[in-house]
C-alpha cells in the first residue's frame, strides 16, 4: 500500500481536516483544555485569558476588501472575540519568501496596522523568517490573540441548547467568492468585496444587553454547512436553517452557480453564527442590524433534540441533510 500523504484536502475545514485534527492532533495533544475544539481556549492564569491561534495562506494576498495581513487581524481578532473575552494583545509570525516585493510587505504591514487600531488591539511580539524562492507562495503569516474574559457567561460550542435560534449576522460567501473571482478572472457590474472585518466590537456590544447567547462562530473554512455540523457534534443537538431566510449576495449565487459551488460551504470571514436564547433574538438582531458588520442580519434557523445532523428546509418545503464539506471546494483562501 502506498504511504499515506498530507493533501490540500486536510486544510480545507472539512471532513479530512477533522480527521487530520482527530486522528493526529488529539492523539498527541489531546488535553482538557484542546478536547472542546473551540476556536478559543479558556486558561486560569489568576484571571480567565482567552487564546487562540490560526495561520493565513490566502492567495492572492492582495484581494477586494483587503488583504492577507488584514485576514490574519481580523481572523485571529474574531476567534478570540467569540469566547466572551476582550480582545487584547497578538503576535504576528512571518514566513517570507525570498524575493516577495518590499512594498508588498510594507502594505501588508500598513493593513495589519489599520485593522489592529480598529479592533482596539496592539501586536506585541512576534517573529520572522525568509525561506527560498519557490517555498512559501509570497508570504505566510500566523498570528494568536489573546484576550481576557471578565464575565461569568458560558459561551462554546458545547452550550447549545433545544429551542435555541440560530443567527447569521450578514450575507454568506462573501470572503470566498471575492478570492475567487480574482484568481479565476471572473468579473461582475460591481465589485465584490470579502467582508474581512474585526467584529469584536460588535460582539462587545451584544454580549452587554443579552446574557442568553449561547455560542458564536465564525463560519470560515468549510463555510456555513461545516460550521453548523461542528457545533450540532459538540453539543449534541440537530439544527434546521430554512432556505429561504439565508441572506446571499445576488452575485456571489450567480458565481456559486457558474462555478458550482454552494455558498453554503463557502468561506467567510466578517461574519458571525451566533445561537441565542429565542427570548433575546430580537435584541441582537437589533443590535447587529446597527453596525456595518450586521446590517444584513438574519434569523436563519433553530435547534431541537434529535440526531446531531444538520437539515435545510428548502424553497420546496422538502428537507435534506447538510452535511461537513468534503473533499477541498476553495484552496487557500484564508
Amino acid at each position: 500500500m502506498m504511504e499515506e500523504t498530507i493533501l490540500l484536502s486536510h486544510g480545507s475545514g472539512g471532513k479530512m481536516m477533522h480527521r487530520l485534527v482527530n486522528e493526529i492532533v488529539n492523539e498527541y495533544f489531546s488535553n482538557p483544555l484542546l478536547n472542546k475544539l473551540n476556536d478559543f481556549a479558556l486558561c486560569s492564569a489568576g484571571e480567565t485569558i482567552a487564546v487562540s491561534t490560526d495561520s493565513f495562506v490566502v492567495s492572492p494576498y492582495f484581494f477586494p476588501g483587503g488583504d492577507i495581513g488584514k485576514l490574519a487581524v481580523c481572523g485571529t481578532v474574531n476567534d478570540v472575540a467569540v469566547s466572551g473575552a476582550e480582545v487584547k494583545y497578538l503576535t504576528v509570525g512571518f514566513i517570507i519568501e525570498e524575493g516577495l516585493l518590499m512594498k508588498d510587505l510594507r502594505r501588508i504591514c500598513g493593513s495589519m496596522k489599520k485593522s489592529a487600531d480598529e479592533a482596539g488591539v496592539i501586536i506585541v511580539t512576534g517573529d520572522t523568517k525568509v525561506v527560498e524562492k519557490g517555498a512559501a507562495d509570497g508570504i505566510f503569516i500566523n498570528t494568536t490573540g489573546i484576550g481576557i474574559k471578565k464575565s461569568n457567561y458560558l459561551i462554546g460550542g458545547e452550550y447549545v441548547h433545544p429551542g435555541d435560534n440560530v443567527i447569521v449576522s450578514g450575507t454568506i460567501g462573501d470572503h470566498g467568492i471575492a478570492v475567487m473571482s480574482l484568481r479565476e478572472g471572473l468579473s461582475f457590474q460591481t465589485t465584490l468585496e470579502s467582508d474581512c472585518a474585526p467584529l469584536n466590537n460588535m460582539i462587545s456590544e451584544m454580549l452587554a444587553i443579552c446574557s442568553g447567547i449561547r455560542c458564536m462562530r465564525d463560519p470560515t473554512r468549510g463555510g456555513v454547512a461545516t460550521t453548523l455540523n461542528e457545533i450540532a457534534q459538540q453539543s449534541a443537538v440537530a439544527i434546521t436553517i430554512y432556505e429561504e431566510q439565508l441572506p446571499i449576495n445576488p452575485q456571489v449565487q450567480g458565481a456559486c452557480d457558474l462555478l458550482g459551488l454552494d455558498p453554503l460551504y463557502v468561506a467567510n470571514e466578517g461574519k458571525l453564527l451566533i445561537f441565542v436564547d429565542p427570548e433575546e433574538t430580537e435584541k441582537v438582531l437589533a443590535v447587529l442590524k446597527k453596525s456595518p458588520y450586521g446590517k444584513n442580519a438574519a434569523l436563519i434557523g433553530e435547534v431541537s433534540t434529535g440526531e446531531p445532523i444538520v437539515s435545510i428546509k428548502t424553497f420546496l418545503g422538502s428537507h435534506r441533510i447538510v452535511d461537513v464539506l468534503s473533499g477541498d471546494q476553495l484552496p487557500r483562501i484564508c
